[in-house]
């Protein structure tokens, strides 16, 4: 990973600072380093009937169900990671997490919001009872309150450089699907159940257009 990273992200991992961690450059190439070692351990007892990942987990994922090799993972996360910057630049835009209110309820009040001008969308099913939306810094402000009004436990804006999973993320998503495109994908020992349809998926052109519709569509982990 140093090598092909081009800096020790094994310093920064076992004794670097809570700043350091937190730079783009290092943050998610960390997280998906951690995460395929935790699989490695498993050696060849690790014999999936299905994988899955949580966005950034679902590159890990694939390279426990053999899709992709670990170092041509690692380029596309670390490719991924410095994209979503650029982008979080471009748009200065924020993320937020409501609790205990309908997904309907959220979804209709995200959609009133962008209809106004402001860019607003479910971002993260991640359980029944939580769900993140993303968007503009305006728009969220404004859903926060209105969906606080609505009834939601808790409407708390996430400390996030960007909306993530939204249609915020388009030039990121074009730079990853130019590096997606020209990285081997094989074919999987076992079926992934991806990010964007919460489908079984095995054809490796099908993950390929998943993974890069991720960025922009939401994370559909409760379905």
């Amino acid at each position: 990973a140093n090598d092909i990273l081009g800096f020790r992200i094994t310093d920064v991992m076992f004794a670097g600072t809570d700043e350091e961690l937190k730079q783009t450059k290092v943050t998610q190439p960390a997280i998906f380093l951690h995460s395929v070692i935790l699989a490695k351990t498993l050696g060849d007892s690790l014999k999936p009937d299905m994988v899955a990942g949580h966005s950034l987990g679902e590159f890990s994922a694939l390279v426990a169900n053999k899709t992709l090799s670990f170092e041509d993972a690692l380029v596309l996360v670390s490719k991924r990671a410095l994209a979503m910057q650029k982008a979080c630049e471009m748009n200065p835009s924020t993320m937020a997490a409501i609790l205990n209110l309908e997904d309907a309820v959220i979804e209709n009040i995200c959609a009133e919001i962008t209809q106004s001008g402001e860019v607003v969308v479910a971002a993260n099913y991640n359980s029944p009872g939580q769900l993140v939306i993303s968007g503009s810094i305006n728009g969220i402000n404004i859903a926060c309150e209105k969906l606080k009004a609505a009834g939601a436990k808790r409407a708390l804006v996430l400390p996030v450089g960007g909306a993530f999973h939204s249609p915020l993320m388009q030039p990121a998503a074009v730079e990853l699907e130019a590096a997606i495109n020209a990285t081997t994908f094989n074919n999987p020992i076992c079926p992934v159940y991806q990010n964007v349809t919460a489908n079984a998926v095995s054809e490796p052109a099908e993950i390929k257009k998943n993974l890069i519709a991720q960025l922009t569509a939401p994370v559909k982990w409760t379905q």
